[in-house]
């Protein structure tokens, strides 16, 4: 890596990944964060001159954005990306391939409709990606609005060839591969069999800067949940990866394949784990020719976050103590107003960069002692810190046994592994909670990957209807199994287990999964645009209305999205909290919704009621 000299022969590029505009925007205390450092990164690109800006997926945090959330990302990119400046390279490949996934397959900066002088070009992440009717996703919306150049778009899940952007800056030449979220296991699966496939310019391709954008697993969580770097091809130059949101953003040689990874990791926090915590940065990109160079440049306006772990065990505090409780709690309190001032010391000094920081104390408790009261320690920070409700993990070592060759048994405390969610994955917890859990209790008609998919989908899309149709999609499969089979009463068990572990691992349960999140997606779109129409009514009543003030809000509480009227039940969700506006629902899988739905064929409940 050389930094080039030459202005006319540069390309200037802003690297940024994982923005997530929109997370915890309802927190009165966090909720503008994640639009504060957009905006921080479009100044940098700004006063950097770049030639445009590359984004690594993950723009916003959730697939439907609010409409504020929308609202500001789109007065930010007009605001710090419209202008009169010339773009100063050359778009060389065909814009009708590139973009064919798009209504509009054209650069915005081409098109006459548009004053464009820094363009940015931009993959989708895991949380922004394609779904529901049409399979589109917000950032279509912005190529659309002539505000982002949207690309790597799959519309094969079958085989995939990547055809790259060509642009050209005097004697530079840039070929940019891009490659939006696609599930970790299929991608995996689609490498090994060779149907992952990067096309190359046709003339003098060793000539071509071969940069690739990946949004995927990069650590390893399981065998095929994670591409592994062997897999890319080893004539790329240049490895940008988002999803991971560690910053490692300084290039990482990869001495097998030859190519070098970036990582600049996520622009805000989004969980409180420890890669969280490391320092942000964008990066300066700077190619001439087959020569580059990365600056990284430090974001002021994040959030500061600390992150300590505590052994109290490895303290001074006696755990039979008759005041050890008291003891702990002040001195866990004496960390936290160390952390508050050191957070004081290291303030940027930007105007945008929030006062409150982020502050988790991991603590093991583990040798005697007990924990304390979370809420009420949170409570004596409300006013200095912007998480005061889960500042304290508590958590405990975990005790390994191993066996010597002549059979004596020795406590192996080594390995510690924290009960902590930070960042375990959700299908991977579902997985391992039912090859652990007693025969009685694992799953008989419903699979392990189905439930943990759609719980999946549920947290991380906030899907509201994943998990009950994916329920009533495997039942309905089963009850269409059990005719065709003509089961008999003291066999239905038998044949229930049979047609799971028969589908199990194979292609047709992943149609099924696929088929059952269609359908909830049609059936959540469906829900939208009803609560919308209902919503424009009330408003409407509202305005309209000449009643009293105490009439309006009696109506208007009998209309909320999120409410029920009196006396209603409700078997299969509940209400809790609410999200743009609406009651979330949780999906709940009662025990009798399979004995329910297997009462023609069995008279008894035994055996299906409790293991779905």
């Amino acid at each position: 890596m050389a930094p080039p000299p030459d202005d006319e022969n540069m390309l200037k590029i802003l690297l940024a990944t994982d923005i997530h505009l929109g997370y915890m925007e309802k927190d009165p205390i966090r909720g503008n964060d994640s639009l504060v450092s957009f905006e921080e990164i479009l100044e940098i690109a700004k006063k950097k001159d770049v030639d445009f800006v590359l984004l690594g997926g993950d723009l916003y945090h959730d697939n439907k954005p609010s409409r504020k959330t929308l609202h500001g990302s789109i007065a930010l990119l007009r605001r710090y990306c419209m202008g009169d400046r010339p773009i100063q390279f050359e778009f060389l490949s065909d814009q009708s391939i590139n973009f064919d996934h798009c209504q509009f397959p054209t650069l915005n900066y081409e098109d006459q409709n548009f004053n464009v002088n820094m363009p940015v070009f931009s993959i989708h992440g895991n949380h922004d990606d394609p779904t529901g009717q049409g399979n589109l996703c917000s950032l279509d919306l912005l190529h659309s609005a002539g505000l982002v150049n949207y690309f790597g778009k799959t519309t094969s899940l079958e085989k995939i060839q990547l055809s790259p952007l060509l642009l050209q800056k005097g004697n530079t030449k840039l070929a940019l591969y891009g490659l939006g979220s696609v599930r970790d296991e299929r991608l995996h699966r689609m490498f090994v069999h060779k149907n992952c496939a990067m096309l190359r310019p046709k003339e003098n391709k060793d000539d071509w800067f071969n940069l690739f954008v990946i949004h995927q697993n990069r650590s390893k969580h399981t065998a095929t949940n994670y591409i592994p770097e062997q897999f890319l091809d080893d004539f790329l130059d240049l490895v940008f990866w988002g999803h991971e949101h560690e910053c490692r953003i300084d290039p990482e040689w990869n001495g097998n394949q030859n190519f070098y990874v970036t990582q600049p990791g996520s622009s805000i926090a989004t969980s409180l784990s420890e890669g969280e915590s490391k320092e942000k940065h964008v990066g300066l990109l700077m190619i001439r020719g087959k020569d580059f160079k990365l600056t990284k440049i430090p974001l002021e306006t994040v959030r500061q976050f600390y992150i300590e772990d505590v052994v109290l065990s490895d303290t001074t505090l006696d755990p039979n103590d008759h005041d050890v409780g008291q003891k702990v709690e002040s001195y866990c309190q004496q960390k936290v107003e160390n952390l508050l001032l050191k957070a004081e010391a290291e303030h940027t000094g930007n105007a945008k960069q929030p006062d409150k920081p982020l502050i988790r104390l991991r603590i093991d408790y583990s040798g005697g002692f007990e924990p304390f009261s979370v809420y009420r320690f949170g409570q004596k920070f409300v006013d200095k810190i912007a998480n005061p409700k889960d500042i304290v993990l508590f958590q405990r070592k975990k005790v390994h046994s191993i066996k010597k060759d002549d059979g004596d048994e020795l406590e192996l405390l080594a390995k510690i592994k924290p009960q902590s969610l930070d960042s375990a994955r959700v299908e991977d917890m579902v997985r391992d909670y039912f090859t652990k859990v007693e025969s009685g209790s694992k799953l008989q008609v419903l699979t392990e990957k189905g439930m943990g998919d759609a719980i999946k989908e549920y947290v991380d899309k906030e899907e509201r209807e994943a998990i009950s149709e994916l329920v009533k999609y495997q039942v309905g499969k089963t009850q269409k199994y059990l005719k065709q089979r003509n089961a008999d009463e003291e066999v239905i068990d038998v044949e229930i287990c049979r047609f799971r572990d028969e589908r199990k691992g194979k292609k047709q349960e992943e149609e099924e999964i696929q088929e059952a999140m269609k359908l909830a997606q049609a059936k959540r779109s469906s829900q939208d645009d009803k609560d919308e129409n209902d919503n424009d009514a009330s408003v409407i009543d509202s305005e309209d209305s000449d009643s009293s003030s105490t009439a309006s809000r009696g109506r208007g509480r009998g209309r909320g999205r999120g409410s029920r009227a009196r006396g209603s039940t409700s078997s299969q969700t509940s209400t809790r909290g609410s999200r743009g506006g609406r009651g979330k629902k949780t999906p709940v899988v009662e025990n009798n919704t399979i004995t329910n739905s297997f009462s023609k064929f069995k008279r008894s409940p035994r055996g299906a009621s409790n293991k779905s």
